[in-house]
């Protein structure tokens, strides 16, 4: 087999596109590929539904904590750091913790962040409606999670792009135009760790009504967040809250726009619009892969695995998979049913999917019925990752929105 054209870790693969085909002869013909990588010992790429499904769901076997979750292997002081964040924690530990941040994630409290979601989504509309064009990954896509996650956290309007320039700093690692270097990375983690701990402070001393004052009264058997424990997740809620969406909303946007019909059922019929939220999901899958490694010698699908060898499961291919869903290739916002994995699966599925959904839903029921004929100005600029499905910018016009008097 040709591994150089069965590459899918170089990230310049992924600037015109995702490398479906590509993903496609790995399921067909190695399903558990060992793939090379440069300044790397290699790892297996998992690219069919039911493996990603059995590995992610196994954290005895595939750990997320002994080298980290993230495909590059990290130094020993980059891996003491990341096992602070729960991405890179494995039970017991991560359950622990789980179960305290999730206080904030409660169905109570999503379902009260509902008219915040659509007063925001509002917000964010009313100023690009009447414009007739825009780009819209900054100004609709970044913005509306970006908005919600501040204020849903609490951080005040001034500080938001503080947050956009730090994410953007830590998760465009491949992309020149987001990041200088690795270690300028490591300075927007900082520089977010500080302000985290700075809001815990004021929280303290004055709890207001946002997650954060939840966060810091929030208790599991007597525990509470410690102080880095708080750091740590702000970090990870402030990036995934708003990185993930922003490329799901605008990856969501360019499949309507590229798939008119379907589009014209969701103007026609807006019920359909949450299921369609679970195509765009599939369809998307903003988060690509993810890293586990081998606890023990074990097998997948017949394949021998050592102890020690990086594992990596791919939902963008999982999701694409012959064997799950029929016509894989074809965008149905009717699709049912759609068991995907763009949250993942198992103890580290997403604990912001509630929010994501609604966040979606809510933007495409207002945008689909105030500018039903977005089109594209401008071919979309990717970023070049092989880690995140994303979108760099997309310029779009539409019938400027009359305002009404």
């Amino acid at each position: 087999m040709d591994a150089i054209n069965l590459d899918i870790f170089d990230p310049d693969r992924y600037v015109a596109a995702v490398p479906h085909e590509t993903f496609r002869r790995l399921r067909h013909e190695a399903p558990v590929f060992w793939h090379p990588e440069p300044n790397g010992a290699g790892f297996w790429a998992v690219t069919k539904h039911r493996d990603v499904f059995a590995v992610s769901t196994d954290p005895k076997t595939f750990s997320s904590a002994s080298h980290g979750a993230m495909l590059v292997d990290p130094d020993e002081q980059q891996l003491q750091s990341m096992q602070l964040m729960m991405l890179n924690m494995d039970p017991p530990r991560h359950t622990k913790l789980r179960n305290l941040v999730s206080k904030g994630f409660t169905p109570r409290m999503i379902a009260r962040l509902q008219d915040q979601v659509k007063t925001v989504t509002t917000r964010v509309i009313d100023r690009i409606a009447p414009r007739g064009a825009c780009d819209f990954v900054t100004e609709v896509a970044a913005d509306l999670p970006l908005q919600v996650i501040a204020e849903m956290i609490g951080i005040p309007p001034e500080d938001q792009r503080k947050i956009f320039d730090w994410s953007n700093r830590m998760i465009g690692f491949d992309d020149p135009e987001y990041r200088t270097s690795f270690d300028d990375g490591i300075v927007a983690a900082t520089e977010m760790y500080a302000y985290a701990n700075d809001l815990a402070v004021a929280r303290r001393q004055n709890p207001k009504d946002d997650l954060v004052s939840v966060l810091m009264t929030a208790e599991v058997d007597g525990e509470r967040l410690s102080e880095l424990e708080f750091d740590v997740f702000f970090l990870l809620l402030s990036v995934a809250g708003n990185e993930t969406t922003r490329n799901l909303l605008s990856g969501g946007l360019l499949a309507l726009i590229e798939h008119p019909e379907e589009r014209r059922k969701l103007v026609a019929d807006p019920a359909r619009i949450p299921a369609a939220v679970e195509e765009l999901l599939r369809w998307v899958s903003p988060v690509m892969h993810f890293r586990r490694t081998a606890t023990r010698d074990t097998e997948i699908r017949g394949t021998k695995i050592r102890e020690g060898d990086k594992v990596v499961v791919y939902y963008v291919s999982a999701n694409r998979d012959e064997d799950v869903f029929a016509d894989p290739f074809r965008f149905d916002v009717e699709r049912r049913p759609n068991e995907h994995l763009a949250f993942g699966i198992g103890t580290h599925f997403c604990l912001g999917a509630s929010l994501a959904r609604l966040e979606i839903r809510v933007l495409f029921e207002e945008l689909l019925r105030r500018l039903p004929d977005i089109e594209l100005a401008a071919p979309p600029r990717r970023l070049r990752s092989n880690f995140i499905n994303g979108i760099k910018e997309m310029q779009i016009r539409y019938t400027p929105e009359r305002p009404v008097h």
